[in-house]
């Protein structure tokens, strides 16, 4: 997919101060960056209106900066659609200038542009993560929509290196699918369990 983005600006869908709400930093305060623009389309997704990177302000890098700033965060979430479809180096270079923390949530199906602190790599089967990615990996999460997805977090598990390994409901079958990853995880502990504590309670 080619990226709609110029040098000094990316598509922004959307921002906002909130709470991490699953993985590994769950509960930790994050400014998030959302981009527009995806090539993977999974059919659970809960951001669909971000797959057109043209329904998103391209917007300059300076600005989206300036927003983080004024919000107080430390902490900076860059999501999407999936973010690494774009060029994501100066922006993490002026957040870097800016003593922020840079974390990346992607799926890993293109080459990661950046500096970061934190890379969660959420693997889709319909558009695998470059290996490469998996080895850059400081938290696998791989979303359970079917017993049969536990074999696909097992594979990905294996390409990565001293690696988080988390184990995520599809939200639309949670409460029937969580029982089934709770027996796995009890057998299989070098998993764990993430949930999404942000639709509990009601925050972006």
């Amino acid at each position: 997919m080619e990226s709609l983005n110029q040098t000094d600006s990316l598509p922004l869908y959307e921002s906002f101060y909130s709470l991490q709400g699953e993985g590994c930093h769950s509960g930790k305060a994050a400014f998030f960056i959302r981009l527009g623009g995806c090539d993977v389309c999974c059919d659970f997704c809960d951001s669909k209106s971000t797959w057109n990177a043209k329904r998103s302000s391209l917007t300059p890098v300076s600005e989206i900066v300036d927003n983080v700033l004024q919000a107080g965060a430390d902490t900076v979430i860059v999501t999407g659609g999936e973010p690494t479809v774009h060029n994501l180096e100066p922006l993490c270079r002026l957040l870097k200038e800016n003593n922020l923390a840079c974390f990346l949530e992607t799926s890993g199906n293109h080459h990661i542009t950046g500096e970061w602190d934190w890379i969660c790599l959420s693997p889709k089967l319909n558009s695998p993560p470059l290996a490469e990615n998996l080895q850059r990996a400081n938290e696998l999460k791989v979303i359970i929509k079917h017993p049969a997805d536990l074999e696909w977090a097992e594979e990905n598990a294996a390409l990565t290196d001293a690696c988080l390994l988390f184990l995520q409901a599809e939200w639309s079958v949670h409460e029937k699918i969580t029982p089934y990853i709770i027996d796995y995880i009890k057998q299989n502990t070098q998993w764990i369990l993430s949930v999404q504590m942000h639709k509990y309670i009601g925050i972006e």
